[in-house]
């Protein structure tokens, strides 16, 4: 699973960084982790507000730093597929 973080290094991009390493480290997956701090890379996939989650190429998550919940949720779903 290809996971990216994206956004310039704020404290909730890191936060989202931490918290999405964890969950899935929690859930047992294999997965590349990317943080993504390019402007231009970011506005390629749209988005307008970060931090952002990327899972296999799809935004997930943006402007916000969601739950474990919410993020357990995302990376079980992405398995799924």
């Amino acid at each position: 699973m290809k996971i990216e973080v994206l956004g310039t290094g704020c404290k909730k991009c890191n936060m989202l960084e931490a918290a999405t390493k964890a969950a899935a480290d929690k859930l047992g997956i294999q997965y590349e982790l990317l943080h993504v701090k390019d402007l231009g890379k970011i506005a390629a996939y749209g988005v307008m507000m970060t931090p952002a989650l990327v899972i296999n190429g799809q935004v997930k998550v943006s402007g916000k730093v969601p739950s474990e919940a919410e993020l357990t949720s995302l990376l079980t779903s992405a398995l799924a597929k």
